[in-house]
């Protein structure tokens, strides 16, 4: 499965919020993700990231790659840190296959969430404890729309 086909399936986010930001919300949202985004927030919101990802690959084998191409399977604590770091230094993108769900991770170094698309029942329930142990929430967008919705 490439993927583009991977982004098509439905989706949750891993995110700093507890729900959605409704359009048109009269708060900071913007102002608060720019917030997020720069230093020294960054780095913990990337050390959590990394905590996530790091417990996840506990469970199962899991594939890194940066451009979609090259592809690194299980790599070690040391360098998952490092690609997360890269990606959010960089505003670049993270793509993380979930072996055998074959679910897929995202993180896009703009953005203050990781996008989980295609989990089954069993990685969504981990990740949500997981992500509640990093102080952090998962939730499925209320707009969206997929083939598989």
């Amino acid at each position: 499965m490439t993927i583009e086909e991977r982004l098509e399936k439905q989706y949750w986010v891993i995110d700093i919020l507890p729900k959605q930001v409704p359009v048109g919300a009269k708060g900071q949202y913007f102002k608060v993700e720019e917030y997020y985004l720069q230093y020294p927030q960054i780095d913990v919101l990337c050390r959590k990231f990394v905590n996530i990802l790091l417990k996840l690959n506990c469970y199962d084998e899991m594939n890194f790659s940066s451009d979609g191409e090259t592809w690194t399977t299980n790599p070690s604590p040391q360098n998952i840190e490092a690609m997360v770091m890269k990606c959010l230094a960089s505003k670049e993108m993270l793509y993380v296959i979930l072996k055998p769900s074959d679910a897929m991770i995202t993180i896009a170094g703009d953005d203050t969430y990781m996008t989980v698309y295609g989990p089954t029942n069993v990685v969504l329930k981990l990740l949500g404890s997981l992500a509640a142990s990093e102080g952090l929430f998962v939730w499925k967008p209320a707009n969206h729309k997929s083939k598989t919705s």
